[in-house]
This record gives structure tokens, C-alpha cells and sequence, in this order.
């Protein structure tokens, strides 16, 4: 990748975005591998899913954040995390949680996501 025609802020404030989506997509996967009795309670009672998809979910997330975090996979990893942030999105939707704060959060997250990569890579703005 190259930054000839990116200034410095704008690499490392997309870089500091793209860090931001990070930490908090692992901070969800960490939970979910460790499977609290909070992560179990809300999935299988709230969410509608079965204990044992905690776990699956934790790896789907997992792969695409990965991908995310290498600059030449974040454009793969960016479209399959917004994938899995539209499943969030059909999720709170379908058990009707309140629109501002838990339905669209995934969408925010997105924003962010795709944000952060716009301003470190220069292929993305190119797709714009």
C-alpha cells in the first residue's frame, strides 16, 4: 500500500479509527470465547440463540477481524465484517429492540469501519 498521496493525519486518524472498530469487535469475541453467565443469559434468552452458536459466532467474527487488521486484507475483512454486522442488524430487528441505540449501532460500527479504512487506504477512497 502506498501512502505517497495520504497525509499522515489522515492515515493515522484512520488508523486510529480502524483501531477503535478493533479493539471493540475483540472485545466481543473475547467474551464470547469466554462465555460468562451475562454473554449466555443474553444470547440464548434474549437473542433467541442456542448456547453452543456463542462460540461459532466468536470465530466468524474472529476470522474477518483478522483479515481487517492486515493492510492487505482490510478491504476482504471489511466486507465480510459487514456481513456479519448486518446478521446484528436482522437480529435486533427481528426481536424489536429500540432503533437508535441497538439496531443501528451495527451501522455506526460499519461507518466507522469503512471510514477508518478510507482514510488509510488508498484503494478504498479509489473505489469511492
Amino acid at each position: 500500500m502506498s501512502t505517497s498521496t495520504i497525509s499522515r493525519p489522515q492515515f493515522w486518524t484512520g488508523w486510529l479509527l480502524s483501531g477503535f472498530v478493533i479493539l471493540f469487535l475483540l472485545f466481543d469475541i473475547t467474551l464470547k470465547f469466554m462465555s460468562p453467565p451475562e454473554v449466555i443469559a443474553t444470547t440464548v434468552s434474549e437473542l433467541g440463540y442456542k448456547e453452543h452458536h456463542i462460540l461459532i459466532l466468536a470465530v466468524i467474527l474472529l476470522i474477518p477481524t483478522l483479515l481487517y487488521m492486515v493492510p492487505k486484507t482490510a478491504v476482504w475483512g471489511a466486507v465480510l465484517l459487514k456481513g456479519y454486522l448486518g446478521g446484528a442488524i436482522a437480529t435486533h430487528l427481528r426481536i424489536e429492540h429500540p432503533l437508535v441505540s441497538h439496531t443501528l449501532f451495527p451501522v455506526y460500527v460499519g461507518i466507522m469501519l469503512w471510514l477508518g479504512l478510507g482514510l488509510r487506504d488508498e484503494r478504498v477512497r479509489n473505489m469511492f
